[in-house]
């Protein structure tokens, strides 16, 4: 139910979007895809680990200044497994399995141009996840959960064209329950098409 929510709400934005552009004479409105792929640290306890992870996400930006444009994003990631490890040594524990994190995503997102080509960007908002690991008890348990939390990010590229740009880019996604932390940041490389 709550995936459900977030989609509809995202197509509503989305619909509405070209009603709310303005006139704009630099180019930077429009709609954009984009991807990243990067290296994952899970950095809590027995889920601590690092793997790849990747993360796709779509929206739309309003050019609000000459070099500056805000919206709305959505997209999903999976953040990669990793192997679950014993606190006092790096053998694996008992419990079969690794930590996994995967989710949708729903914030906003800027971009600032500070040179020729060149630009900074930043992002924040929701994240619905689904994840597995192991619990902080005494006797810890392999466990799934999911749950609401957040997630943001900071950035800086290069654009090639009004159409296409790449950077590179550090994302944190807080994924925390009761028993379980498997809050995840990311370093990786995007790749962005506007439209």
């Amino acid at each position: 139910m709550r995936n459900t929510a977030i989609v509809l709400a995202m197509a509503a934005v989305f619909a509405a979007a070209p009603a709310f552009a303005q006139d704009n004479t630099n180019g930077d409105s429009g709609f954009f895809v984009n991807g990243s792929v990067g290296h994952s640290y899970f950095g809590s306890g027995r889920n601590s680990g690092n793997d790849v992870g990747y993360a796709l996400n779509g929206g739309y930006r309003w050019a609000v200044a000459p070099n500056f444009a805000i919206g709305p994003e959505v997209g999903y990631n999976d953040l990669g497994n990793v192997t679950l490890s014993n606190l006092v040594s790096t053998n694996p524990v008992v419990a079969p399995g690794k930590a996994s994190l995967h989710g949708w995503t729903l914030g906003g997102n800027a971009k600032y141009s500070f040179a020729q080509n060149w630009y900074a960007s930043a992002r924040v908002g929701l994240y619905a996840w689904r994840g597995q690991g192991m619990t902080n008890d005494l006797s810890p348990l392999n466990v799934h959960r999911n749950s609401d939390g957040y997630y943001g990010g900071v950035g800086v590229g290069y654009d090639f064209s009004h159409s296409f740009g790449v950077g590179l880019g550090y994302d944190y996604y807080r994924a925390k329950k009761n028993d379980i932390n498997l809050s995840t940041g990311v370093l990786g490389v995007n790749a962005e098409v506007r439209f």
